[in-house]
């Protein structure tokens, strides 16, 4: 089956060809991060005409390098939420345009869970269930994906998202924006155990919090400047290992809760190079089967989403047509 990709969640346009949820044919995606870097962050306004802009050739784009028409195309997936309303509004319009006037099916996805699905792509024989992880800017979530490839929701973030943490401790330290790959950078000069901050675990749920370790972040860089030294390098490199030991300690306490021995890692900030690297350590220790998408996979993109669209639509065999963003889901 062929499916067609569409995702514009946030700030990157995207649109992808894959066959059977496995095979990637194609996926085009227009980033607008440099039009927002002087904002220090996504501006929804700017993000939302910029998918206009982008949208039609983008589309056009992964249809050409798949070597496909959509007259080809079997199934239309497209993110409907959580997101930006302006930046969901364009995909999901250009979802039911096309599904309108060249009679296809479609179907409305999560984004979050699509991160997930993004795993496929890469290792198409993963054996379930899989405790997942996703974690990106505006989101962390701890799922498990059972045998039939339905998805059972453990925990969320219940204030900061780990990669809105990074966002904000960039612009604290004056660093830049996006702050993940900035701080994954210096940290790797510094020494991970130079400032003990706290690792949020939150012992009796399976949310997650990164509110007060960005609180911490805060107190610490007063001291230090009020000390006259602001050592950059280890400030990033101590809450960088914070936000990986809290991540991977969850995760593994969740495949120890509900006896799961595969892991699915998937979201923007798995990028994180401490964080791929201790996670594999960990993993190595504790017995389990890991599986990290590759970079291109871990940010938004619309492969991921035509891989979730596919197996959603073999799983329960919907067809979402009157399919509308959620901020939700």
């Amino acid at each position: 089956m062929l499916v067609l990709g569409i995702e514009t969640s946030c700030d990157e346009t995207s649109s992808a060809v894959v066959v059977d949820g496995k095979e990637l044919r194609s996926n085009i995606v227009a980033s607008q991060v440099d039009f927002h870097k002087a904002f220090g962050g996504v501006v929804p306004e700017i993000a939302s005409r910029k998918h206009l802009e982008a949208i039609v050739p983008v589309i056009d784009e992964a249809l050409r390098k798949a070597g496909v028409k959509i007259e080809d195309i079997d199934l239309i997936a497209v993110t409907k939420g959580p997101g930006l309303p302006g930046s969901l509004v364009v995909g999901v319009v250009a979802a039911k345009a096309l599904a309108f006037a060249f009679r296809k099916p479609i179907v409305g996805v999560s984004h979050i869970q699509a991160h997930i699905f993004a795993n496929f792509l890469i290792y198409p024989q993963i054996p379930l269930p899989a405790i997942c992880l996703v974690v990106s800017g505006g989101h962390t979530d701890l799922f498990i994906l059972n045998k039939d490839k339905s998805v059972r929701h453990l925990g969320r973030t219940r204030d900061d998202a780990a990669g809105e943490a990074f966002d904000k401790v960039a612009k604290l330290l004056s660093l830049g924006y996006p702050g993940g790959p900035i701080i994954d950078r210096l940290a790797r000069q510094g020494e991970p155990n130079f400032i003990a901050f706290p690792r949020p675990l939150l012992p009796d749920s399976w949310d997650f919090s990164f509110s007060g370790l960005k609180t911490a972040v805060l107190r610490e860089v007063r001291k230090l400047q009020e000390k006259g030294e602001l050592p950059i390098p280890h400030i990033c490199a101590s809450f960088q290992e914070a936000v990986v030991d809290t991540l991977i300690e969850k995760t593994v306490l969740a495949c120890k809760e509900f006896g799961i021995s595969n892991v699915l890692l998937g979201g923007g900030v798995i990028a994180n190079s401490r964080l791929r690297e201790k996670f594999k350590e960990r993993a190595d220790k504790e017995g389990l089967k890991l599986f990290i998408p590759t970079l291109n996979l871990c940010t938004d993109n619309a492969a991921m989403v035509a891989a979730l669209g596919y197996y959603d639509w073999q799983r329960r065999g919907a067809v979402d047509f009157d399919v509308e963003p959620s901020l939700r889901i």
